[in-house]
């Protein structure tokens, strides 16, 4: 969907804002800049050392719909119109909304009226608290996410009860998976060291919140209360459910009720602040006819994206978003191994990167990529050129060729693919688990790990082997085409003897 369910990762790497990397202290928080955010995605497992999987005292069961009834029941007491969708159970473990009447193609649904909203300009239920926050000009991601749980301690007190009552407790994204579990489960697929850094990012940010902040106010902030392990509940609900309003300015927000809609990533559409009805809308593509499910866009997300935001994986060959990311890497060996890094350096590349791949096709950076991995000494002065159309940054911005290296180039990418693919292929076919269950609960959440992970990691494979078929018969093409030409030569040759 275009704007819609905040995304905060880049195609190369991780980060909480869409459009351009946060500026971080040393302790890799995102307190200190004021961040330009665009749509939000994954949760987070902590980079720290194992531990047991992490559940707070408020919310439901992530299959409740009790809890998604009395939320209704909430909203329509303050405010909500009548729907034309419901609260229904829609697979095992899950929920959704389902269309109750006919829904036409082009019709708005939902008209949450912005006061049942949650943003960064929400009152608090202890306005103390959030007069603390904004007097440190604490940025809106690390601000709602304390605003979540000052509401949810106070339980019946405060105004978002039955909304937070209605918020899962302990949901399956790879912000709640122990770094053991992200070690067994996913150590082929480049999902992992994703879920890693958000882990570290969020680490730094409540270790820099409680330093400047919490520590200095154990009144309003008792450490009982805003710890680590709320922190991680609090910002998880933020990945996978703050949304970006366009037409409120980009204002992001919390959308009782709308949050319950589920993705699907052949939709298009998305929410927005409707100007003429003063409400959150969704305008449908296309139509539903009762009892059908009704979706929402969560954004162009590969599988590996959305488990790590939202703890599920699109079946196999439905999303068209899918994408790995492909591994490459300098060879140091290289007699010219500094001037290329070097040249990397100069546009905020590294000497090791990862490309993301789709089913129908790669990136023209990757190949510019590996066009300098492989180039000789002898085209050193083309180190610039290559490095900078590896970064999407060359002037001309057309596709660079050097036809000269481009077999061995391909080569070199066919290589990476066949590492890769043999990682997936060993965990795919092994399945290995070393980790102990202490009781029956843990052992059937950690199939559900084992199995979401095996999703993921076919899918990513699928595109590998795609791909690596592709690059095999270019390959084929051009080598049957020299030899051609070579026996055409020697018999030209011959003729002239």
């Amino acid at each position: 969907m275009a704007p819609a369910m905040l995304d905060l990762s880049l195609p190369l790497r991780t980060s909480f804002c869409s459009q351009a990397p946060p500026k971080r202290t040393t302790s890799g928080s995102l307190f200190a800049p004021r961040l330009p955010l665009s749509r939000l995605t994954p949760r987070c497992s902590l980079a720290t050392p194992p531990r047991a999987a992490r559940s707070v005292s408020w919310g439901c069961d992530y299959e409740s719909l009790e809890s998604a009834y009395d939320l209704q029941k909430w909203l329509s007491d303050s405010g909500l119109p009548p729907q034309k969708m419901g609260i229904e159970r829609v697979e095992v473990g899950e929920r959704g909304l389902v269309a109750l009447k006919n829904i036409r193609k082009g019709e708005k649904l939902l008209f949450v009226p912005p006061p049942l909203i949650i943003t960064a300009d929400s009152e608090w239920t202890l306005p103390e608290v959030g007069k603390v926050m904004k007097q440190n000009s604490v940025p809106d991601w690390p601000l709602l996410a304390t605003h979540l749980i000052s509401e949810a301690s106070l339980d019946n007190a405060s105004r978002w009860k039955n909304y937070i009552s209605a918020l899962p407790r302990q949901p399956y994204s790879l912000l709640y998976w122990t770094r053991s579990e992200l070690d067994a489960f996913l150590v082929a697929s480049p999902i992992r060291d994703r879920a890693i850094q958000r882990i570290t990012d969020v680490t730094g940010t409540y270790n820099d919140m409680r330093d400047r902040i919490f520590s200095k106010h154990p009144d309003l902030f008792p450490e009982e209360i805003y710890n680590m392990e709320t922190f991680m509940w609090s910002f998880g609900i933020l990945f996978s459910r703050l949304v970006r309003l366009p037409s409120m300015d980009e204002k992001v927000a919390l959308v009782p009720w709308a949050d319950m809609l589920n993705h699907n990533s052949e939709v298009k559409t998305f929410l927005d602040f409707d100007k003429s009805s003063q409400a959150i809308v969704f305008t449908t593509d296309r139509p539903y006819q009762p009892g059908e499910q009704v979706f929402i866009s969560y954004g162009k997300k590969s599988n590996g994206e959305l488990l790590l935001s939202y703890g599920f994986v699109a079946k196999e060959g439905s999303n068209p978003n899918d994408s790995v990311e492909l591994a490459l890497s300098l060879d140091k060996s290289d007699e010219c191994y500094k001037e290329k890094l070097e040249a990397l350096r100069r546009y905020n590349l590294s000497e090791s990167e990862r490309f993301p791949l789709q089913i129908k096709g790669w990136p023209v950076e990757m190949m510019a990529y590996a066009y300098l991995v492989v180039s000789p000494p002898s085209m050193s002065q083309r180190f610039e050129e290559m490095a900078a159309a590896a970064s999407n940054k060359n002037s001309t911005k057309s596709t660079i060729s050097y036809p000269e290296i481009e077999e061995e180039a391909l080569q070199f990418i066919l290589d990476s693919f066949e590492s890769s693919i043999s990682k997936y292929t060993k965990y795919i076919e092994g399945q290995s688990d070393d980790l102990v269950s202490v009781n029956a609960k843990q052992a059937n959440r950690r199939l559900l790990l084992k199995q979401l992970a095996k999703d993921l990691c076919i899918s990513e494979r699928r595109i590998l082997y795609r791909t690596q078929y592709i690059l095999r018969r270019r390959l084929r093409d051009m080598r049957s085409g020299e030899l051609r030409a070579l026996k055409l030569f020697s018999s030209l040759k011959k003729f002239f003897k």
